[in-house]
């Protein structure tokens, strides 16, 4: 009662700032879906959307015209790239895999380990404007970018139309807020869980998935819901009034190397932030949702498949028997003491694999709102 109380709260004050900011973006959710936060200097307009939608596919986004946003962000693969790590415009790798945009409106903190990033905004000027590694490789050539925006009679109506109140709208910071608007409507809530749950459509899943639910947010097994909880299935999940509570970043044991950080640089966590030794290893708990897609797994794609992950977590940490990253993760200092391991017969692994394929919304990956628009 206390949970539909406050949903239908949150959406009464979302509708009252909309009608505040003379907004024509009224966002259409599902149940169980309260609304995203939305930065009073950004607000929602449809106009804004088109226009990042437009400069998300664009592959003139960056230096040499070989990628977009999309390279790496593929709706297909709900948005991520199928990459262990992703790879930027001339050539060169990222230490760490490029995240699903889904639900990313619900995020408390953007990439795997920086949690001081939380304004889409500002996230989306670190891949065009990024030199180590370089991504899209737009710096040192803002102006000339935006010079050839101005140029394209497209652009010249959808900057206009989006950013009517500015005379020269031509902008890296309106380049930014027109792709956080439209990352911002990458909603998934249409796989066969929310059916199941909020449609009304009791055979949407399976009894195996039924019974890995009981799994998922049981504390007898696995209890994974501790940290991949709530309808987005991220203890990092924040909406409108939802508070402004620290995000949870978790050490999971995924490496334990005898050296001075046990995992490898420079993928050491929040640590490179926060420069306390506790905070090693400790990365974003990602969404489950459209898990089945976004293969391979953590933050820098070291684990291939979900029966992976689910051994590394049955065992409480990863052991690598030999090699430069030899260790039992089990071990390592930092781990998160509520990773302690678990059983897993093989009806539990297919009863929790049938669950985590059931999050996975395929309306998403052909849902032409999302598609490009070239």
């Amino acid at each position: 009662m206390r949970a539909r109380i406050l949903l239908a709260g949150a959406l009464a004050l979302a509708l009252h700032q909309a009608r505040a900011l003379g907004q024509d973006y009224v966002w259409d959710l599902p149940r169980g879906f309260p609304p995203p936060r939305v930065p009073p200097t950004n607000p929602m307009s449809q106009a804004k959307v088109r226009l990042g939608r437009h400069l998300f596919y664009d592959r003139r986004m960056s230096v040499n015209g070989t990628q977009s946003c999309a390279s790496c962000h593929r709706q297909e693969l709900a948005f991520t790239d199928g990459r262990a790590t992703a790879r930027g415009a001339t050539g060169q790798d990222h230490p760490r895999s490029a995240m699903s945009l889904v639900n990313v409106a619900y995020a408390g903190a953007l990439t795997w380990s920086n949690p001081n990033l939380r304004s889409l905004e500002e996230q989306a000027l670190v891949p065009m404007l990024s030199e180590h590694p370089v991504e899209l490789g737009l710096s040192g050539r803002e102006h000339s970018f935006l010079r050839l925006l101005s140029a394209d009679p497209v652009y010249r109506a959808l900057f206009f139309q989006a950013f009517s109140e500015s005379k020269a709208p031509y902008t890296l910071a309106n380049v930014a807020k027109a792709l956080a608007a439209f990352e911002r409507t990458i909603i998934s809530a249409r796989s066969p869980y929310d059916l199941y749950h909020f449609g009304g459509d009791r055979g949407a899943i399976s009894d195996s998935a039924q019974r890995g639910e009981a799994l998922f947010f049981g504390d007898e097994v696995a209890g994974c819901f501790r940290c991949h909880s709530g309808f987005n299935f991220s203890d990092g999940t924040v909406y409108l009034g939802s508070g402004y509570a620290a995000i949870p970043f978790h050490n999971t044991g995924l490496y334990n190397m005898p050296l001075t950080f046990s995992y490898p640089w420079p993928n050491v966590g929040i640590y490179q932030q926060t420069r306390n030794r506790a905070d090693i290893g400790k990365f974003k708990t990602p969404s489950l949702r459209n898990v089945g897609l976004t293969a391979p797994y953590m933050h820098d794609g070291s684990v291939a498949t979900l029966q992976d992950v689910l051994d590394h977590y049955a065992a409480g940490g990863r052991t690598i028997p030999s090699g430069p990253y030899a260790g039992r993760g089990h071990d390592n200092p930092y781990i998160d003491q509520r990773l302690t391991g678990f059983a897993l017969t093989p009806q539990n692994r297919e009863d929790l694999l049938a669950f985590l394929q059931s999050l996975t919304d395929t309306e998403l990956t052909r849902d032409p709102r999302f598609s490009s628009p070239w």
